[in-house]
This record gives structure tokens, sequence and C-alpha cells, in this order.
């Protein structure tokens, strides 16, 4: 089960290593995906369905679903809630990220 997202503590340990879009990345323990994307200066990973703009975290507290990833192949996950675990595979998301929802 995955957990939201706390702020770091002030002595966290080794780095935890995860891939986004292919790319391999380091996070704090204990830090959110969006926390992570924004220390490598990745502000947008997700596309509107409807026009393709992009968009990142925007309220920063899971209310908004602006910040939808897919998290080890499981679409719709709010990068701003869970915390990056080690070898997490996330991917940019275009739209809500599930097919069968499309309206």
């Amino acid at each position: 089960m995955r957990h939201r997202a706390e702020p770091p503590p002030a002595e966290a340990g080794p780095p935890v290593r995860f891939a986004f879009d292919g790319r391999a990345l380091a996070a704090r323990q204990g830090q959110s995906i969006a926390g992570a994307l924004w220390d490598h200066g990745i502000l947008a990973w997700r596309t509107t369905r409807g026009g393709g703009r992009p968009r990142g975290a925007f309220c920063g507290m899971g209310v908004c679903f602006d910040c939808l990833v897919t998290i080890n192949g499981t679409p719709g996950q709010r990068a701003c809630l869970v915390r990056v675990s080690e070898g997490d595979v996330v991917t940019s998301q275009e739209g809500h990220g599930r097919d069968e929802l499309a309206i």
C-alpha cells in the first residue's frame, strides 16, 4: 500500500533510486514523487486529455488531480501524495491515464 507523502526527516538516509520516463533519478527518503521531480527541474509530467496541455503539481495537497502519474503500471496516482519508493517506475500520463474512463 502506498503512503501519503510527508516531509523528509531532518537526517534522511541514502537516496532512493527511481525512474521517470526511462531516466534514472534519485530522491530523498520520504519525499513525494512531485517533490523529487521538482528537485530535478521537472515541472510538468501530465498532459490534458482534451488539448494536450502540460500539467504538474498545482495544489500540492491532492485536491486538484493535476499531478497524475503512472506508478509501477498503475495510472492516476497523485504525485504530490505518494512517497517515492526504491525502484519505482514513474511515467508521464496523458489525460486521466485510463481509456475505460473516457467519456
